[in-house]
């Protein structure tokens, strides 16, 4: 069985921690290929998205060298919130044989309960949390039930079913921000080292982070 892991966020911008996060995920686990699939309308945001357009080419441009990173693009072209459960449901109907993993990050698998019909999730895929120092594993409430049902600490495990299965691998402590990229950019401060040069050279060409407000 093919297992393909499932990486979706704004990427605005996309950095190294994404792609780090992605490729340690994909060589410790074995995955065939990460899809990046790029969320148009974050239901969680309340600020201003980065044009789609934009964020797409800087995405081509970061994952281009990899063999294994594909674009998903299926959340661009859909109206309406970018639900996960959306995305997997549709992904699983094409590809219904196939392992699918949902890689999130401690951060976002905490606030899992907030999210649009979550317990769907794992009906779908596998959940993959990558997981960093400094962040604490549920032991208690709805997380840590789901935890003590699903969790596995076997790779192999992800191979054998199609959905189901919780796995929480460690990888490289890499704490970029997008959201402080995009303050220093526009204080002035070139990102070097924080992402590639070819997705510096979109932002400066299409100076899409000048007038950008945070909040």
């Amino acid at each position: 069985m093919r297992c393909i892991g499932i990486f979706g966020g704004t990427f605005d911008p996309i950095h190294y921690g994404h792609l780090r996060t992605a490729y340690e995920t994909r060589a410790k686990l074995g995955f065939d290929e990460v899809r990046f699939v790029p969320c148009a309308n974050p239901p969680h945001r309340q600020t201003a998205v980065t044009a789609s357009e934009i964020r797409l080419r800087m995405l081509e441009a970061a994952v281009a060298a990899e063999p294994g990173f594909v674009i998903d693009e299926r959340e661009l072209a859909r109206p309406g919130p970018s639900y996960t459960v959306d995305t997997l449901s549709s992904l699983r109907a094409e590809l219904p044989d196939e392992a699918l993993c949902l890689l999130l990050g401690m951060d976002a698998f905490l606030d899992l309960p907030s999210w649009h019909e979550w317990e769907r999730l794992l009906e779908l895929a596998h959940i993959v949390v990558a997981h960093r120092p400094g962040w604490q594993v549920p032991r208690e409430g709805a997380l840590g039930r789901l935890l003590e049902q699903s969790r596995t600490a076997h790779r192999h495990d992800l191979e054998r079913a199609r959905a189901g299965r919780i796995h929480i691998e460690s990888v490289t402590q890499l704490e970029v921000s997008s959201t402080e990229l995009r303050r220093s950019i526009r204080a002035g401060i070139a990102p070097k080292y924080l992402l590639p040069e070819s997705v510096w050279r979109i932002i400066v060409e299409t100076n899409c982070y000048a007038q950008q407000a945070e909040t």
